[in-house]
């Protein structure tokens, strides 16, 4: 007997540019299934850029092969300004405010909301997408749920904001929920506001900031929503090299690129670890016994991919790329440096290196592509 089919969720995680990779192995899950009709991912889960990613997908859910076609053409011709403004005036009035505050803060009284403007983001995200279409592809039945998650300064719960079936209902746990919604700009941009660099989103009565923040569970959204298995593509290895030697002090840039990996990529794989338990307790079980012992959990059958390759050593060969003035920026703080690229990893929309994340996410799931079709049920 083959297995059984089950609802199917793709979990897409955060990672600022480097979400790239996943629209990579996204081209070749649309090389593996050929081309078949409707969408293999009724189940859509996504946090800060995947969060994005998840969207347009589920914009576009009655063509998968289209809609993989739409987020592939965006990425491949990314350029930073079309994130966030790098002109003149831009930099230098950020710098100035943030002077200001460290210098003068007691007297003005003002502090400043981040150090990039991602309203070109906005503008595109506003322009490309249209969100209506989220509610039509779930009445259609082409998409049966779709989540992006945030998280609440004021509250430091994490939010999985949801738009789907009338049958799901929301849930409550330790600092996480789920929240009905009408999906748009605003959330997107809430998911992907990375802390300090891109500015909170207040949504109702809270301002939320990057999904990834303080996520314990990333893949329990997609659970919740009805999947019984699931694919997660991560943007970032779930498990780096180890000790490596330090010969100077740590830069501000690679402070800062260690605090964003740890928000991106820890709890993953925590939670992967957790769910793998889970999984063997639970299959140990028939339906029967579990359903005799009120056990209300059931085995979730999971697939990983994420780089086989260092996204911060790609970042440093690409770092030439970076505008003129904003690469005399991040010089000062050191992501310029070899290690400080894994910030600059999280920054640089820039074809070259987003190119170069697709083609290994493509290669990547390519080797696999045994195990992707076995996922599919092709």
């Amino acid at each position: 007997m083959g297995k059984a089919v089950g609802r199917a969720a793709l979990v897409l995680t955060g990672g600022g540019a480097r979400a790239a990779y996943q629209v990579g192995v996204l081209m070749a899950i649309r090389t593996i299934r050929g081309r078949r009709p409707g969408n293999p991912f009724p189940i859509l889960c996504g946090t800060s850029a995947g969060g994005i990613n998840a969207a347009a997908l589920a914009v576009h859910s009655a063509n998968f092969d289209h809609a993989v076609l739409q987020v592939a053409r965006i990425w491949r011709n990314f350029h930073v300004d079309q994130v966030y403004r790098v002109d003149p005036l831009a930099l230098f009035g950020s710098g100035l405010r943030w002077g200001a505050a460290v210098f003068s803060g007691w007297a003005i009284r003002q502090t400043p909301r981040s150090l990039l403007d991602n309203s070109p983001l906005r503008a595109l995200l506003a322009r490309v997408l249209d969100y209506t279409a989220i509610d039509r592809a779930i009445k259609a039945g082409y998409l049966h749920a779709i989540s992006v998650t945030a998280s609440g300064y004021s509250s430091g719960e994490s939010l999985a904001f949801f738009e789907g079936s009338i049958d799901i209902e929301p849930w409550r746990r330790a600092h996480r929920m789920g929240v009905r919604a009408r999906l748009g700009v605003d959330h997107l941009m809430a998911t992907s506001a990375l802390p300090l660099v891109f500015p909170a989103v207040k949504i109702n009565r809270e301002f939320f900031g990057d999904g990834s923040m303080r996520q314990l569970a990333p893949v329990s959204p997609a659970i919740h929503l009805g999947a019984d298995r699931v694919l997660v593509i991560g943007a970032g290895r779930v498990a780096e090299e180890g000790r490596q030697r330090a010969d100077g002090y740590p830069s501000p840039a690679q402070i800062a690129g260690h605090a964003l990996s740890s928000i991106f990529l820890d709890t993953l794989a925590v939670d992967l670890e957790r769910l793998e338990r889970i999984n063997d307790v639970v299959g140990a079980l028939s339906a029967e016994q579990r359903e005799a012992s009120g056990i209300g959990l059931r085995p979730i059958e999971t697939l990983v991919i994420s780089p086989s390759q260092r996204i911060d050593t790609i970042a440093a060969r690409h770092r030439q790329e970076v505008p003129p003035l904003l690469r005399a920026v991040l010089r000062g703080v050191g992501a310029m440096r070899r290690d400080g690229s894994t910030l600059l990893s999280y920054l640089l929309f820039e074809p070259g290196f987003t190119r170069a994340l697709m083609d290994l996410g493509y290669a990547d799931a390519m080797a696999r592509r045994d195990e992707v079709a076995a996922f599919l049920r092709l």
